[in-house]
């Protein structure tokens, strides 16, 4: 990988499409990025986060005022979608730089996390439900603060991801 005299990064963007684009490789490419800019000094575990939430706010700004949008945004123009692309780019390369220099494996984080979900929801008793998963255990309504009339936890669906 080279930079331009812009300072972009170049080089190996045609292979990693034949070959998709990993972690790993997004690790690598960031940590070098940073290096040549001699960046480590301001890249504390806190300021990574702190600059993640930015950019999740940069994101939100984005859908903000919009309503549902379908998925596949059909109704969005080019220019968009880019810009929505640009912007998810950045909170991704932020959480790989964060796990990075936390020394977390985020790959193997993220894989342990799913297994960990299939274990708290069950597919024979969630399929299909919103409901949080205090629900399917024996003492749910004991620790359960959901509202019964929808089981839901705040009104927002059970995706098992944000529990």
């Amino acid at each position: 990988m080279s930079t331009t005299t812009e300072g972009a990064v170049s080089g190996t963007a045609g292979q990693e499409e034949e070959e998709g684009v990993t972690l790993e490789s997004l690790r690598r490419k960031m940590a070098e990025f940073t290096r040549e800019r001699a960046w480590e000094q301001f890249h504390s575990p806190r300021n990574l986060l702190l600059a993640l939430v930015g950019e999740v706010g940069e994101l939100s700004e984005i859908f903000q005022w919009k309503g549902e949008v379908p998925r596949g945004l059909p109704d969005w123009e080019e220019e968009e979608k880019q810009h929505l692309g640009e912007e998810l780019s950045d909170v991704l390369l932020y959480l790989v730089r964060l796990s990075d220099i936390c020394g977390v494996d985020l790959g193997k984080a993220a894989l342990r996390k799913l297994e960990l979900n299939a274990l708290k929801y069950p597919v024979q008793l969630c399929k299909g439900s919103s409901r949080k998963h205090t629900r399917y255990s024996s003492n749910a309504h004991s620790r359960s603060n959901e509202d019964p009339s929808n089981g839901t936890s705040e009104g927002l669906p059970n995706t098992g991801l944000h529990r």
